[in-house]
């Protein structure tokens, strides 16, 4: 992570009110909250999955959010993007989201990038970054955010959700990675998306919280629970898993790094 000053780890007066409750708890204490204050973390996509996480991660106190994002807000997101109104349609996702932020915590920086991520503005929008949070809907932009993320060595938790399922994993440091998990020539399915196949309102929140929570985990706590492996929530049965995956010997991406 960036090197702090003593200036920038204080936590003002009012920041300790606010964060009181994570500060309270066993096994957080303010060094964990003053490394929240500390962090920059990027979100790919402020959708359903997008929108909570980025929600989550200002009340607790991640000091700095970049959300990226082209799309504009259509009525058929307000079933699952909690942070969009029936006002907001027709404007972008990125700007409409980063002024809730900003209206949630005034104790943290959050910008906007309304852009499509993609080979021109990867890099640099990641190698700033302590952690990005890819939770967008379109196989490109999953397989470009790993390779970038891997190539930079930039923590990368990943979110999906379709249907009454979703999926998250994280790729850190040596671990193997999203196209070892899931092979590009076997995946390249783009109507596997919402707007194709259907989700269930609470899904991409479920999966936004966990995601959130890892995110917490990580930047607080330097915890990795999900590296190298794969969580399966299943919204009908109500059963998770969590499954152990290794480096694909093929994989060109971490053969490349």
């Amino acid at each position: 992570m960036n090197q702090p000053t003593d200036l920038d780890l204080e936590l003002s007066e009012s920041e300790m009110h606010l964060y009181s409750r994570q500060i309270l708890l066993d096994g957080w204490d303010i060094e964990a909250q003053e490394k929240l204050k500390l962090s920059n973390v990027l979100i790919v996509g402020c959708g359903g999955i997008g929108c909570a996480s980025a929600e989550l991660l200002a009340r607790a106190g991640v000091g700095k959010i970049t959300l990226i994002d082209a799309d504009t807000i259509e009525i058929s997101n307000l079933q699952r993007q909690m942070a969009f109104t029936e006002a907001d349609l027709g404007f972008y996702k990125a700007e409409v989201l980063a002024k809730r932020l900003a209206s949630i915590n005034p104790y943290i920086q959050v910008n906007s990038v309304v852009s499509k991520l993609d080979a021109s503005n990867a890099e640099s929008l990641i190698s700033p970054q302590d952690l990005v949070l890819d939770g967008c809907d379109n196989f490109a932009t999953r397989y470009l955010v790993n390779a970038i993320c891997k190539q930079l060595n930039a923590p990368l938790i990943s979110a999906s959700a379709i249907g009454f399922q979703g999926q998250l994993f994280m790729v850190e440091s040596d671990s193997a990675c999203y196209e070892c998990l899931f092979p590009k020539e076997q995946q390249a399915n783009e109507s596997l998306r919402c707007a194709d196949s259907g989700v269930l309102a609470t899904t991409p929140n479920v999966m936004a919280s966990l995601q959130a929570h890892h995110a917490l985990l990580f930047l607080g706590l330097n915890a990795a629970p999900l590296k190298q492996k794969l969580l399966l929530w299943d919204g009908l049965s109500m059963k998770q898993r969590v499954l152990g995956f290794l480096h694909d010997e093929n994989c060109p991406i971490c053969q490349a790094r």
